[in-house]
């Protein structure tokens, strides 16, 4: 039986090693050495560094993120924005999301992976966000659900991980989500 105190010191290594090193210099060993275990430790529950980091970004998407409730379509987006703008700010997300998307497009399984962590996790949120706007009459019931998680998550994720504005303006996060708001009542 696997202990789940090593299994999650091994995962967090696996950040903090993506964080210092990259996926292509970091290694088994290296995570391993983080971890305070040994290399069979993370042979007997992933197969390779790329299993182990697919894992770990995977277990991100289950995570999620919390579905405001405000009462209002702009008090809910203004709040996933503020969580969101501080989950893409903190500094070892700011260091591995980049280094992944690099690697994503090199190599197929890491770009599914992150393509369904990012989408499941996002779409899950905004969706409830949508679907209670809807609920409440403050968007019609037939919007393109495509267009619309484009609009939610586009302009932030823009500014935080392309191209990594250090700190937003002040009233960026009210006027996003107020653009949103607006945005989405058009559609």
């Amino acid at each position: 039986m696997l202990r789940e105190d090593v299994t999650e010191a091994i995962r967090a290594a696996v950040f903090e090693e993506l964080a210092a090193v990259g996926y292509a210099r970091m290694s088994i060993e290296g995570i391993a050495r983080r971890a305070g275990v040994g290399k069979t430790a993370v042979y007997r529950r992933w197969r390779s560094k790329l299993h182990l980091v697919l894992d770990v970004v995977s277990a991100l998407a289950v995570l999620g993120l919390p579905v405001p409730d405000t009462g209002s379509l702009e008090g809910d987006l203004r709040l996933l924005y503020e969580v969101t703008s501080r989950a893409l700010r903190h500094p070892v997300a700011s260091q591995i999301i980049p280094d992944l998307q690099a690697e994503a497009a090199r190599n197929p399984d890491i770009a599914e992976a992150m393509q369904k962590t990012l989408r499941e996790g996002q779409e899950g949120v905004a969706s409830k966000i949508i679907e209670a706007a809807q609920r409440r009459g403050e968007l019609a019931g037939n919007l393109d659900d495509d267009l619309a998680m484009d609009l939610i998550s586009g302009p932030l994720y823009w500014r935080s991980v392309v191209i990594r504005t250090p700190k937003l303006p002040k009233g960026y996060l009210a006027a996003l989500a107020r653009g949103t708001t607006e945005a989405l009542k058009a559609l």
